[in-house]
C-alpha cells in the first residue's frame, strides 16, 4: 500500500493484510517487468492481480497456490491441479509483516523448473552447480 508517510524525505510503499489490488499494482508490475513472465499477487483480505504480457488481465485474482502460501506462510514450488495455471510450474512466496506473519503472496510461472537446465547451461557448469546447490538447500528448508 502506498503510504503518505515520509521517511528521510522519501515516499514509502507499505503492504498490509488489507491491501487492495490497486495498492499492490506497483509491486506486481515491478516483478513482472523484471521477469517478463506471468505474475500474481494478493493480500490476505483482498483478491489481487494477475499480470501477463505487460497488462493486468485479472484485477480480482486468487489462485489455489496463492491461498496455500498465505495459509502456510511458506514458499511453494509446484504444478497446480486446478486454476488458470493448472499443470504449469509456479513458484509463490509469502509477503510477510515485521512479525514474520504472512499478509499476502506473490507468485510467478516458474520458467526455470520448466527448462532442461542441463541442456541450456551445458556450457556453464558453474551455473548448474549453483542451481543444484540452491535446490538442495530449498529441499532442506522445506523439511
Amino acid at each position: 500500500m502506498i503510504s503518505n508517510e515520509k521517511s528521510n524525505d522519501f515516499a514509502c510503499i507499505k503492504i498490509c493484510s488489507g491491501s487492495t489490488p490497486d495498492k499492490l499494482e506497483q509491486i506486481a508490475f515491478a516483478v513482472h517487468s523484471l521477469c517478463g513472465i506471468p505474475t500474481t499477487i494478493r493480500s490476505i483480505d483482498c483478491k489481487g492481480l494477475r499480470l501477463e504480457r505487460g497488462k493486468i488481465v485479472d484485477s480480482e485474482y486468487t489462485g489455489p497456490i496463492l491461498e496455500e502460501v498465505i495459509k502456510t506462510n511458506r514458499l511453494i514450488r509446484t504444478r497446480p491441479t486446478e486454476g488458470v495455471y493448472k499443470g504449469k510450474c509456479v513458484v509463490v512466496a509469502p509477503l510477510r509483516n515485521d512479525a514474520g506473519e504472512a499478509i499476502g503472496a506473490l507468485g510467478v510461472v516458474d520458467i526455470v523448473a520448466a527448462l532442461d537446465i542441463y541442456t541450456v547451461f551445458s556450457e556453464y557448469p558453474e551455473i548448474i552447480d549453483e542451481v543444484e546447490e540452491a535446490r538442495k538447500k530449498q529441499k532442506c528448508d522445506l523439511l
